[in-house]
């Protein structure tokens, strides 16, 4: 009875024991959720097994009965180790949104107010948004204005820079050649015109020869040894009844024939060992020197705002033919280049004035591509005029919104001129425009170029 007693005891104590965690437990599922209430349940029958067994008698001397209790003591451990920890509260820098407070229990007959949270709401962190893709057109014209285009400041004093060193070299040249017939000196070149692009760097000064019609006659290329039809000779004629020394250019005659080698050579030596450049300078603030071992008759001037140089072509307009004093490079010292540059930028401005087309535009911007490319710069200026005239013919629509689809049009037809190796003029179709160009470069160009028709955005980086 006595034993019973004492077991009757013990339950008693078990179930006021079990009562109080299954009501603890109870509530742990209210304030601890889910799964703190499981860790807790666990670790409670853990310490309850514990407590049992401590107060349960002990056989003594028994090994199998001590084994089985370590072997349980064992697994109680192992099993608290094992649950599942709670997930650790997140940083509060790594949040999103403020942390609430802890669930409260439903108050029966009352609606659940939603919680607030005593810790000061932090301003939610707001992404940036992605950059915004350009389109071809964008990147065009942004590419113009922050790289090609020429500050009018520049562009001014440039201008008047060469002014006044045309009418220096003017007044120089009446006075020391009075019997040769000059004309008045002009500039020309894509910075006077509105199509120069990327720097100010060069102005042309023409210097024209003036000729009396009936000494002299034009030979086609064609017809002479070059046969190349892009240049032209200038023959003396009637040389029976006009003998030598009619003409005042009969002096730089070489086999009948202007030299313009000649007239290229004796203007050279006055550039450089007759004309006082440091005292022309100084009254311009700048300094001009003459380049010696250049073919060109080029001036180099330095400015405290701008670098330019300056390159003096004699001209001869003869026949409706506008020829220049450039002859090809080797043996051949009589020939006269004939150039478009006049007829091109009069072409393309009426155009643009016919329909406020946006030709030029398109223009400068290929040849600021080209002139700073390693590969593209020998494409730049008569090549591209060209092309964008060839397009016209074809593309009749040249309005400043349609600036991005002439522009890859444009590098589609240069490729297929590259392919073929021939660019006609578009003012003498006989002129190959590419006739100058080696192999191997018409085969660099196209290629570059290839790539840049499925990706135009290769020509806008920076070199």
């Amino acid at each position: 009875m006595a034993e019973f007693g004492r077991q009757r005891g013990k339950r008693e104590e078990d179930n006021g024991l079990g009562s109080v965690l299954d009501l603890l437990l109870a509530n742990a599922r209210l304030v601890l959720g889910v799964t703190g209430a499981a860790v807790l349940a666990i670790a409670t029958l853990a310490v309850k097994r514990l407590i049992d067994r401590a107060t349960s008698p002990r056989d003594e001397g028994d090994p199998k009965a001590e084994q089985k209790t370590l072997e349980e003591s064992w697994q109680d451990l192992t099993l608290i180790k094992a649950t599942p920890k709670p997930p650790k509260k997140q940083r509060r820098e790594d949040l999103s949104e403020p942390l609430l407070s802890l669930a409260r229990p439903p108050v029966p007959g009352r609606a659940r107010e939603p919680s607030v949270c005593s810790a000061p709401l932090e301003t939610p962190r707001v992404e940036s948004s992605p950059p915004r893709c350009l389109t071809l057109q964008e990147k065009l014209l942004s590419h113009y204005s922050s790289r090609l285009a020429v500050p009018e400041v520049q562009v001014s004093l440039a201008l008047q820079l060469a002014r006044s060193i045309s009418t220096q070299l003017q007044n120089f040249l009446r006075s020391k050649c009075p019997e040769l017939p000059f004309g008045s000196l002009s500039l020309s070149g894509p910075l006077l015109d509105g199509l120069e692009a990327l720097t100010v760097d060069h102005v042309h000064l023409m210097l024209p020869v003036v000729l009396d019609t009936v000494l002299w006659s034009l030979i086609p290329g064609e017809d002479t040894v070059v046969r190349n039809p892009q240049y032209w000779m200038i023959k003396r004629t009637d040389l029976e009844y006009f003998p030598r020394g009619c003409s005042p250019w009969d002096r730089f005659i070489v086999g009948q024939y202007l030299s313009s080698n000649a007239l290229n050579e004796t203007l050279h030596k006055m550039l450089v060992a007759s004309i006082n450049w440091p005292a022309i300078g100084s009254l311009l603030g700048s300094v001009i020197h003459p380049v010696v071992a250049s073919q060109d008759l080029k001036l180099e001037v330095k400015h405290d705002q701008v670098e330019l140089s300056i390159i003096l072509f004699p001209v001869v307009e003869m026949e409706d033919k506008v020829l220049l004093a450039a002859p090809p490079e080797g043996l051949v010292e009589n020939l006269w280049l004939e150039s478009f540059y006049r007829a091109e930028v009069s072409k393309l401005k009426e155009l643009d004035a016919g329909d406020s087309g946006a030709r030029q535009h398109c223009l400068r911007i290929l040849n600021g591509v080209c002139k700073s490319h390693p590969v593209l710069h020998k494409l730049s200026g008569s090549p591209l005029t060209h092309i964008v005239l060839h397009l016209n013919a074809t593309s009749l629509d040249w309005a400043e919104e349609s600036l991005a689809d002439r522009f890859q049009q444009v590098l589609e037809e240069l490729v297929c001129y590259l392919e073929k190796g021939v660019l006609p003029s578009y003012f003498k179709h006989k002129i190959n425009l590419f006739c100058e160009l080696l192999e191997e470069e018409i085969d660099e160009m196209g290629f570059m170029l290839y790539r840049a028709i499925s990706e135009p955005e290769l020509l806008l980086k920076e070199k």
